[in-house]
């Protein structure tokens, strides 16, 4: 991949810290080397005038000398023993670069662990320094000269020997000035301790719980494979409810037990309190979590932490992959199908795909699990790629909770114009009466502003992409691939009915709807405007754990990993707002969120109901997650999938221009195209590949930056590979310091 014979030059980086990462030298490579040096290298360089040696990393491997080739020093030696931790993190940084396309410093900046300066946390305690006859003696001149400060100190350490230094200055009112006096006289010393935060807490560790068959049968078979030295992707598709934690931690006990290291990624919205405490209780002190609410002191250390090998657990979301430890055994991805696992920033990393490769490295195994997997795991898992395992039964004797869909149009013809279907009320009635607590989700994800008819549910489609048309302030409908458009009309095309609007709700909409209807009912929030503060997101969920509340309503940082015993009825306010978002993955989103939610209901001993509230009653998304038929959608949505061409059955690089005026994006996205469309037709990448746009984003202005997206498609990973080189390489000749493009490969959001 990095080693060539060819290669003449180095470009090497002497001080991995996140301030200097920018800065890299060039060496020339010995012929001796050259066969054998490789990308994340360790190796020691002459530096400096006076040459001194010194030790970096090989970043880049070229055959293009940047300055004159008689002035370029020559690397010493490979050092193939030292720093493997960052060895093998920037041999994963080149990766991501040639995967994704980025520069090798933004590639870098990525993986490298946060290494600012941070005031680092120490513990300080005061120690007794004197024999204590020697003491009680000095105590005396205190009491007889009236130093009542020395006094009350030096009497406190006769009694205990050594204090810590923050009690002293604040509870025994003794101020630093004091204990620096005595320090001085030799009486007492000042020790200080290092200390790392520790963000995960110190829970006793409890035995494991009982695994039922299915659970066994799975971690059994992953155990074994892993004690035979099989290493592979599994996985693990549980229905809600059925302990795939469970299953995880079996497994996790194993491969800690042979001295490896475990990283668990879960999404933020699912890193709850609830989900920590269920490892602290197995694992103790051995776990670590890293998540967006640390502070940079609280980052830095628990990387620091797993770098001394203090913890062999790291929990957290995406990000969590980069923890420097040395050893990695075992890397899990929960919740595999949440679209959070894609980077929004160069490079867009998928961290499925990234955790493979890392796993490579590593010669760890790779676990993914979900009760509604991606489709693009799934069909690897079908063809043979992964490992497919399935639990189909909640753990003890919990059941799938029933579900009733409620077809909003017939609501509307029988007069009922609120929010809430005649079912639902019925439904939130009966649970406020029996004390039983209520979900109310509000489906929002992927909002775009579509159209679509109430009467009949009719949506305004584009066409040529077969996805729905967003709604602009010009009135036009506009689709954010290839920039089709049509004037909005008033009436609907199907039914003719005057009912046809943009889909508008939200949470404080709906909270205040409940107030009205249900005004003995205690209701919480949760969104990103009750969440903004620190802790706020724990403080509600914690409200509602304490049955301080009897109805929570929110998006869907509501419905990931949460288990609440006394939720009995979830209301899914809307469903058909995520599935007419203007992009291919839409029905994939509403089936995963609508089969999510639905799993928070019922998960104790007391049944649970669902009530799904939608104008596409038909639609297969929608049916399936009312059967709860991961199957059934499955095989519909594929089928729509590779008559399109989309992924996973296909394959799309979306290309993104941004720039400070529309003009100039316009004309350097079209002049790509242009370049892009020429080489395609009279180069080698014909036949087998199309190009669809530019068009404006389906935001089209942010933050004052215009932007226009490109997409191209192509069922050939190798064919988009070189389109990627490229693109590239046009940038690179063109560049225009008013625009940026960005690259994004098979991605999970519309732009």
């Amino acid at each position: 991949m990095d080693r060539s014979e060819d290669m003449k030059y180095a470009n090497i980086i002497v001080n991995i810290s996140h301030e200097n990462l920018d800065k890299t030298f060039q060496y020339r490579v010995p012929d001796d080397l050259k066969a054998s040096i490789s990308i994340g290298d360790y190796v020691s360089i002459p530096f400096g005038k006076s040459d001194k040696v010194i030790n970096g990393y090989v970043l880049e491997l070229t055959d293009r000398a940047e300055y004159d080739p008689a002035k370029l020093k020559e690397i010493i030696s490979i050092d193939t023993d030292s720093r493997l931790v960052e060895h093998k993190l920037i041999r994963l940084a080149y990766w991501m670069k040639q995967t994704y396309g980025s520069t090798m410093i933004t590639a870098l900046k990525t993986v490298l662990p946060i290494k600012k300066i941070v005031k680092e946390k120490e513990e300080k305690s005061i120690v007794l320094a004197i024999p204590e006859s020697e003491a009680l003696l000095q105590l005396e001149q205190f009491v007889k000269k009236h130093r009542t400060a020395r006094e009350r100190l030096l009497r406190e350490l006769i009694n205990e020997k050594e204090l810590d230094h923050r009690l002293v200055t604040t509870k025994l009112n003794v101020s630093t000035a004091t204990v620096n006096a005595l320090e001085k006289q030799g009486i007492l010393t000042v020790e200080k301790k290092r200390v790392y935060r520790n963000t995960a807490g110190t829970e006793k560790q409890k035995s494991p719980v009982t695994l039922n068959n299915e659970q066994k049968r799975i971690s059994d078979s992953i155990i074994d494979d892993y004690r035979k030295g099989i290493r592979k992707t599994y996985l693990i598709h549980g229905i809600t409810g059925s302990g795939k934690t469970e299953v995880y931690m079996e497994i996790i006990d194993a491969v800690v037990s042979e001295g490896k290291q475990v990283i668990v990624l879960i999404p933020e919205i699912a890193l709850t309190y609830q989900t920590v405490m269920r490892f602290l209780r197995r694992f103790g002190d051995k776990v670590s979590t890293i998540h967006s609410r640390l502070s940079s002191g609280e980052k830095y250390d628990q990387f620091e932490r797993a770098r001394k090998g203090d913890v062999s657990i790291m929990i957290g979301p995406r990000s969590a992959l980069f923890t420097p430890f040395e050893n990695v055994g075992l890397i899990i991805i929960d919740e595999e199908h949440e679209s959070s696992y894609k980077s929004d920033n160069m490079p867009r990393y998928h961290a499925v795909e990234t955790a493979e490769e890392l796993a490579g490295l590593h010669g760890a195994s790779v676990i993914l699990g979900s009760a509604t997997p991606s489709l693009d795991s799934y069909h690897r898992a079908k063809n043979g790629d992964y490992e497919l395992f399935t639990l189909k039964e909640r753990i003890g004797d919990a059941k799938l909770p029933a579900v009733h869909c409620v077809d909003m149009r017939q609501e509307l013809k029988n007069g009922n114009r609120s929010m809430f279907s005649d079912r639902l009320k019925e439904l939130i009635e009966d649970r406020l009466d029996k004390n039983e607590q209520i979900m109310l989700f509000i489906n929002r994800r992927g909002y775009s502003g579509c159209v679509s008819c109430r009467a009949c549910g009719h949506v305004i489609k584009c066409p040529h992409c077969d996805v729905s048309l967003s709604k602009h302030i010009n009135g036009k409908l506009i689709c954010h691939y290839c920039g089709y458009e049509k004037e909005s009309s008033p009436v609907c095309p199907k039914c003719g009915s005057s009912t046809i609007k943009e889909m508008r709700a939200g949470t404080e909409q709906v909270e205040d709807a409940v107030k009205k209807m249900f005004p003995y009912a205690v209701t919480l929030r949760m969104d990103a405007d009750t969440t903004k503060k620190k802790d706020s997101y724990e403080k509600i969920l914690a409200a509602f754990a304490n049955r301080e509340a009897d109805i929570l309503i929110g998006t869907q940082m509501i419905v990931k990993g949460h288990d609440f015993p006394y939720v009995t009825l979830m209301g899914i306010m809307v469903a058909d707002m995520s599935l007419n978002a203007g992009d291919y993955r839409a029905a994939e989103r509403t089936f995963q969120l609508l089969t999510q939610a639905a799993g928070r209901a019922g998960r104790a001993d007391i049944p649970g109901d669902v009530v799904i509230q939608t104008y596409q009653p038909e639609h297969y998304a929608i049916e399936a997650a009312v059967g709860q038929d991961y199957e059934k959608f499955y095989d519909e949505e594929i089928a729509y999938r590779s008559l399109m061409d989309y992924p996973p059955v296909g394959h799309m690089l979306a290309v993104l221009t941004e720039g400070g005026t529309r003009e100039e994006v316009d004309r350097y996205s079209g002049a790509l195209a242009d370049k892009l469309k020429d080489a395609i037709i009279n180069g080698p990448y014909a036949p087998g590949i199309s190009i669809i746009g530019p068009a404006d984003a389906s935001i089209s202005k942010l933050n004052d930056i215009y932007r226009k997206i490109m997409y191209i498609k192509s069922k050939d990973t190798d064919k988009l590979g070189k389109v990627k080189e490229f693109i590239e390489d046009y940038c690179d000749a063109n560049n225009d310091r008013g625009i940026r493009v960005t690259l994004d490969r098979d991605p999970v959001r519309g732009y």
